[in-house]
C-alpha cells in the first residue's frame, strides 16, 4: 500500500501575508542599521536620564521646584562638578601629556639602538627594521591619503560635538518627559493589569537605575585609587593613567583587566619594585571589588549569576561592541524582571485555576 500523501494547500491571501510580513521586517532592520549611531546616543542618553533622576527627585523634594527647574538644577550641579574636576585635574593631565610626547624622541632611540627597557623590542624582535619596511612599502600611499585623512578626523570630530550636544538635550526631555510617556504606555494596558505592569516597570526602574549609577561610583572609585597609588610609587603619568582605569572599568569583566595590565606595565617601566607594588595592587583591588564593592554598591538592584553576566556581556560586545557590553546587564536584570513576573503571574495563575464542579483549587505549598 503506498502511504497517503498529505497536500497542503497555501491560501494566496496567506502567502501575501508572511511575505508583506518579512517585508516588514526587513525594512525595520534596515531602518535600525542605518540609525544605529542616533539609536547608540539615545541608549546612552536613557542611561543618564536614569542616573540623574535620583538626583532630579532629591532635589524636587528638598527644594519644592518644578520638575523642569529641578532638571536644570541637577545640570547646573553637574556642570560645577565637571569644571571643578577639570581645573583640578586638567593642568596635571595636559603637563603629563606633554611629558610624554616628549619623552617619545627617547624611547624611540632607545629602541633603536636596542637599549632601555625598551630595547629587547629591537633586539629580539627587529621591531625597528619591520616599521622601516611597512613605511617604505606603503610610505606613498600614506602621503596620499594624508587628505582623507584629515577630513575623517574633522569629521569625527564634528561628529562627538553633534552627538554631545544631541544627548545632553535627549537626556533633559526623558528626564522631563519620561513618566508622562510610562503613563501614557500604562493607560494602553486593560485595567486589571496596570498595577502590576507598574510594578515590573519599577522593578526595572530600580535594576537599570541601580547597576548605572553603582557602575559609576565603583568606576570612580576605581581611578582615585589607582591614581593614589601611582603617585606614591612616583610612576609617571599616574593622573592619566588613573583616568583610563576608571573608563575602562565602565566596561564589565574585561575592562578592568585591560586597565590593570596597562597600569603594571608602565609602573614596571618606570621601575620594577613600583611595577610589583602596582600589580599587588590591581589584584588585591580586583578581589575586593568583585567581592565587597560590587555587592554592597549594587545591593538589590541587579541579581544576576556570574555565568548570566560573563553571556550577557559576551552577546553585548558581539552585537553592539563597547556599548553593548555596558548595556549588556541592565537589559539582562530588565530581562529577568519580566521573566520572574511572568512565572509568578503563571504560578499564581494555576495555585487560583477552578477544578471541575466549581471549586477553587487548594493552594499548593512550594
Amino acid at each position: 500500500m503506498t502511504p497517503e500523501q498529505r497536500v497542503v494547500d497555501l491560501r494566496p491571501r496567506t502567502i501575501l501575508r508572511v511575505l508583506l510580513i518579512v517585508l516588514a521586517v526587513a525594512g525595520v532592520l534596515e531602518v535600525i542599521w542605518i540609525a544605529r549611531h542616533v539609536l547608540v546616543w539615545v541608549v546612552i542618553a536613557l542611561f543618564l536620564a536614569l542616573a540623574l533622576d535620583p538626583l532630579v527627585g532629591w532635589l524636587q523634594r528638598r527644594t519644592r521646584l518644578g520638575r523642569g527647574l529641578a532638571i536644570g538644577l541637577a545640570y547646573l550641579l553637574l556642570l560645577i562638578v565637571i569644571v571643578g574636576a577639570g581645573a583640578t585635574f586638567a593642568p596635571k593631565l595636559v603637563n603629563e601629556v606633554n611629558g610624554f610626547v616628549q619623552a617619545l624622541p627617547d624611547y624611540v632611540h632607545d629602541v633603536t639602538h636596542g637599549r632601555g627597557r625598551l630595547g629587547f623590542l629591537e633586539t629580539k624582535y627587529h621591531v625597528v627594521e619591520k616599521v622601516r619596511k611597512q613605511v617604505k612599502d606603503g610610505g606613498a600611499t600614506k602621503v596620499l591619503g594624508l587628505s582623507g585623512a584629515a577630513l575623517s578626523v574633522t569629521k569625527s570630530v564634528i561628529t562627538i560635538i553633534a552627538a554631545t550636544v544631541t544627548i545632553v538635550f535627549l537626556t533633559f526631555f526623558m528626564l522631563l518627559e519620561g513618566g508622562a510617556w510610562m503613563e501614557r504606555f500604562y493607560g494602553l494596558l486593560p485595567e486589571r493589569s496596570q498595577p502590576r505592569w507598574r510594578r515590573v516597570g519599577h522593578d526595572i526602574y530600580k535594576t537599570v537605575g541601580g547597576y548605572v549609577t553603582g557602575n559609576i561610583l565603583i568606576s570612580l572609585i576605581a581611578g582615585v585609587s589607582a591614581t593614589v597609588v601611582l603617585l606614591i610609587m612616583g610612576v609617571p603619568y599616574a593622573v592619566a593613567l588613573g583616568l583610563l582605569v576608571a573608563i575602562l572599568d565602565l566596561i564589565p569583566l574585561a575592562g578592568a583587566m585591560v586597565a590593570g595590565v596597562v597600569v603594571v606595565l608602565v609602573a614596571f617601566l618606570h621601575s620594577v619594585p613600583a611595577g610589583i607594588i602596582v600589580a599587588i595592587f590591581v589584584i588585591t583591588y580586583q578581589q575586593l571589588e568583585n567581592h565587597f564593592l560590587q555587592p554592597v554598591i549594587y545591593g538589590r538592584t541587579v541579581q544576576l549569576s556570574p555565568l548570566v553576566v560573563l553571556i550577557s556581556v559576551l552577546v553585548g560586545a558581539e552585537l553592539a561592541g563597547v556599548l553593548g557590553a555596558l548595556a549588556a546587564i541592565p537589559v539582562a536584570g530588565a530581562i529577568q524582571v519580566v521573566v520572574r513576573d511572568q512565572l509568578a503571574h503563571r504560578r499564581t495563575g494555576v495555585l487560583s485555576a477552578p477544578i471541575a464542579g466549581g471549586v477553587a483549587r487548594p493552594a499548593q505549598t512550594e
